[in-house]
């Protein structure tokens, strides 16, 4: 099994939309107030033209299996960043990609200057949340930022 992690491009909009998306319906997870529904999900590489901002993508075998960034999201705390898009499509699962997504991601924060990560989830996603947990995320009362997904109910921060 031949694995790379890359940057995102702009080729990868559409497929990471569709794995983004059949997540939902492989957790039976409900979309409104979701990424779901987020207009941005469909032009994924535009947004992260942002700076302080990447989107990892994972191949497998040369076939897209999922993807895992950082997002400056507007409205958290200073040198704060948010960890977004953390999805896999279901037969990358279970094959320790999410976790080489994450970590890069999280190494990209800490590149970048960022002293917190920021999460929100839903418990529908809890093999992410395991994962969340042991990469030393712990569990807030409530949302911070402006992400504009307010159907979220899990909410985790960590200090780099």
């Amino acid at each position: 099994m031949e694995i790379t992690i890359r940057k995102i491009q702009e080729s990868d909009n559409k497929i990471l939309a569709q794995i983004i998306r059949s997540c939902f319906y492989d957790f039976n997870v409900a979309t409104p107030g979701t990424v779901y529904e987020d207009p941005t999900t469909d032009n994924l590489y535009e947004l992260f033209t942002e700076p302080q901002s990447a989107l990892f993508v994972a191949e497998v075998n040369g076939e897209i299996a999922g993807c895992c960034g950082i997002f400056p999201t507007e409205g958290l705390p200073e040198n704060c960043a948010e960890l977004v898009k953390f999805y896999l499509s279901k037969n990358s699962r279970g094959k320790g990609l999410g976790k080489m997504l994450m970590e890069k991601s999280i190494e990209f924060a800490e590149k970048s200057g960022y002293k917190s990560i920021y999460i929100e989830s839903l418990p529908e996603f809890s093999t992410a949340v395991s994962i969340y947990e042991k990469q030393g995320f712990r569990y807030l009362e409530k949302p911070l930022g402006n992400s504009g997904h307010g159907g979220c109910n899990l909410w985790m921060l960590k200090e780099l």
